[in-house]
């Protein structure tokens, strides 16, 4: 009995997490996805730094998810770490991303 009612809390506290649900970024929070992009940093505070392979590569995997993507740029984590969403959004077209999601609407900004 007390093995269902846990059982029953955790999968009760997984829905309510988002863990079960198909937000912006699928079943991974915005937050992890935002924590991926830590090789990014630099690149999306300053428009003139230079995008590393790492933060390309991350941002790949999030280019096909517009709005992940967006959700990313957009979230709490990332103003906390001091990004420029602004900067943020020109770096796919900084990686030469031949099939990002050009004209996407994310807040007020559009990705080049």
């Amino acid at each position: 009995m007390a093995l269902a009612k846990s059982l029953c809390f955790l999968v009760l506290l997984g829905v309510i997490m988002g863990v079960y649900g198909d937000g912006e970024c699928g079943n991974t929070p915005v937050e992890k996805a935002a924590l991926a992009m830590a090789p990014c940093a630099q690149a999306a505070q300053d428009k003139t730094a230079p995008v590393s392979s790492g933060c390309c590569d991350s941002i790949k995997k999030l280019s096909n998810q517009k709005e992940c993507l967006c959700a990313v740029m957009l979230s709490k984590i990332a103003q906390a770490a001091g990004i420029k969403p602004e900067v943020a959004i020109t770096i796919p077209k900084r990686c030469n991303f031949q099939n990002r999601p050009v004209g996407y609407q994310c807040g007020a900004y559009t990705l080049p």
